[in-house]
C-alpha cells in the first residue's frame, strides 16, 4: 500500500507532468478550479487547486473531502502512484471504476482532452 508521502510525490510529479504539457493537453488544464483527491485506502484527502496547469496542494486532511472542490478525484493510493509511473492508464480505471473523477460537464469536456 502507498504511503502518504508517495501520494504526495506522485501528485508533485503529476502535476510536473501537466505543466510540461504542450497542445490539446495544455489546453485541458488551463484552467482555474479547486481540486482535492481522496486516498480511499489511507482515508485521507489532498486539497488544492489547479491553476495556471498546474495541481498545487494547499493540505492533507483527514478523511474524505471536507467540501466539494470543483474537480474530485477518488483513488486508491497504488492506483495514484501507478496512474502517475505510466503503469496504469487513467481512461480504463476511470471507466472501470478504480478511480472516480467528478466535475461539472463543461469541465469533464476539458479534461476528457487529457485521456
Amino acid at each position: 500500500m502507498a504511503t502518504t508521502e508517495e501520494c504526495r510525490s506522485a501528485l508533485d510529479t503529476l502535476s510536473d507532468n501537466l505543466a510540461g504539457a504542450d497542445g490539446d493537453v495544455r489546453g485541458a488544464v488551463a484552467l482555474d478550479r479547486t481540486v482535492s483527491c481522496h486516498i480511499t485506502d489511507l482515508d485521507i484527502t489532498f486539497v488544492g487547486r489547479l491553476r495556471a496547469g498546474r495541481i498545487e496542494v494547499d493540505d492533507t486532511l483527514p478523511g474524505p473531502p471536507p467540501g466539494q472542490a470543483q474537480i474530485r478525484l477518488a483513488m486508491k493510493g497504488d492506483d495514484l502512484v501507478a496512474m502517475v509511473n505510466g503503469d496504469l492508464n487513467f481512461a480504463k480505471a476511470w471507466a472501470s471504476g478504480r478511480i472516480r473523477l467528478e466535475a461539472s460537464f463543461g469541465d469533464l469536456l476539458r479534461l476528457r482532452k487529457l485521456l
